[in-house]
C-alpha cells in the first residue's frame, strides 16, 4: 500500500516531461528503474489500459512502503544493473519504455542517519543498497591514498583531491573518520569560506558514487537497452551531474562509451537509438518548488 508519505518521501522531477517522454501505449510494458517514492510510477499507471504492465527496479528497502496496490505493478527488488536478467524471470523480454531518475532521493537526503546529506551529522554510510558490504565509512577509512584520489578528483571533479586524501590518510592513523562533522572537520582548511558547501557537496557526490558504483551501474544498464526495448520503444533518463550525463548522451549518440561509433558498409552510423527532441531541464518554478530539480537534465531516445 501507499506510504502516508507518497508525495514527500520524494518529489518527482520533470514529472509530465519524462512520462510524456516515454509515449505511453495503454497496453504497453513499461519499466521504471528508480522506483522511490513511486511518483514517475503512478503517473505511468494513470495512463496505462487494464492490460498494461509496469514492472519497477528499487533495491532501497525503504521504497517499500510507498508501492501501489495495483495488479498491473511488479517491484524487483534489486538494483537495476540486473534489469534484463530480473524481466527475463517475470517472462518479459522486451519492453515498450524505460524510466530513469538517477542519483538519491529526497527521502535518503532528509533521513540524517542514511548519512547521504552535508546538512546532518550522521554515520558516514551512503549505501542505496543497506545490505552492501561497502559504506562511506570504508571509503573514507580503508582506501588507500591513490585510490582516494583518484574517488575525488574522478566523481567529485575536485581540483584539491591530492591534498584531501593525504589529510584523510593522515587523520585516520590517530583515529578513525566516523561522522559527517568528523569529515568536515578534517578536511576544514579545503572548505573555502561561502564556498563550503558546494566543495561538500562534491566531496560526498564522489564518495557516493564509489559507495553505489553509480557509474558501471549506469553503464552496465545502458549496454542492455538494446536487447531490452522493443523498436520504436522509448527510453527517458534524468541524470543530476555531468559524468552521467555524459555517458547518457553519448550513448543515445554513439551506442558506446570509447571509441568510435559503428558504422554501416555504406558508412552510415550504426547506432540503436535516436534522440528525441532536445535537452529538457526544469522550469525556474519547479526549481523553486524542488530545490532538487536545479541539477536535472532529461534525454529522451528511441529504439531503431
Amino acid at each position: 500500500m501507499m506510504n502516508n508519505e507518497g508525495n514527500t518521501y520524494h518529489n518527482p522531477v520533470l514529472l509530465k516531461e519524462t512520462v510524456d517522454g516515454l509515449n505511453i501505449k495503454e497496453d504497453g510494458v513499461y519499466v521504471d528503474v528508480t522506483f522511490g517514492g513511486g511518483g514517475h510510477s503512478r503517473e505511468i499507471l494513470k495512463r496505462l489500459g487494464k492490460n498494461g504492465r509496469l514492472i519497477g527496479f528499487d533495491q532501497d528497502e525503504d521504497a517499500l512502503a510507498n508501492v501501489p496496490d495495483d495488479d498491473r505493478f511488479t517491484l524487483v527488488e534489486q538494483n537495476f544493473r540486473h534489469i534484463k536478467r530480473f524481466l527475463r524471470f517475470h517472462g518479459i523480454k522486451q519492453v515498450d519504455g524505460v524510466l530513469g531518475d538517477f542519483g538519491v532521493s529526497s527521502h535518503q537526503f532528509d533521513v540524517p542517519e542514511r548519512g547521504f546529506s552535508i546538512r546532518f551529522d550522521g554515520d558516514l554510510d551512503m549505501r542505496m543498497n543497506q545490505q552492501s558490504d561497502v559504506s562511506a565509512s570504508t571509503v573514507v577509512n580503508e582506501y588507500d591514498e591513490a585510490d582516494l584520489r583518484m574517488v575525488l578528483s574522478t566523481y567529485g571533479e575536485l581540483k584539491s583531491a591530492y591534498g584531501m586524501a593525504k589529510a584523510i590518510v593522515a587523520a585516520r592513523k590517530n583515529e578513525s573518520i566516523k561522522t559527517s562533522e568528523d569529515l568536515k572537520r578534517v578536511l576544514a582548511k579545503f572548505l573555502p569560506k561561502f564556498k563550503d558547501n558546494k566543495v561538500l557537496a562534491q566531496i560526498y557526490q564522489a564518495i557516493r558514487i564509489e559507495v553505489n558504483q553509480e557509474m558501471d551501474v549506469l553503464k552496465e544498464f545502458l549496454m542492455q537497452m538494446p536487447e531490452v526495448v522493443k523498436p520504436g520503444g522509448r527510453i527517458s533518463l534524468i541524470s543530476y551531474h555531468s559524468l552521467e550525463d555524459r555517458l547518457v548522451k553519448r550513448f543515445i549518440r554513439e551506442g558506446k562509451f570509447e571509441g568510435q561509433a559503428e558504422k554501416d558498409f555504406y558508412g552510415n552510423i550504426d547506432v540503436p537509438f535516436k534522440k528525441v527532441g532536445g535537452l529538457i531541464v526544469p522550469t525556474q518554478e519547479e526549481i523553486e518548488i524542488n530545490n532538487r530539480a536545479r541539477s536535472a537534465k532529461l534525454r529522451i531516445a528511441e529504439r531503431i
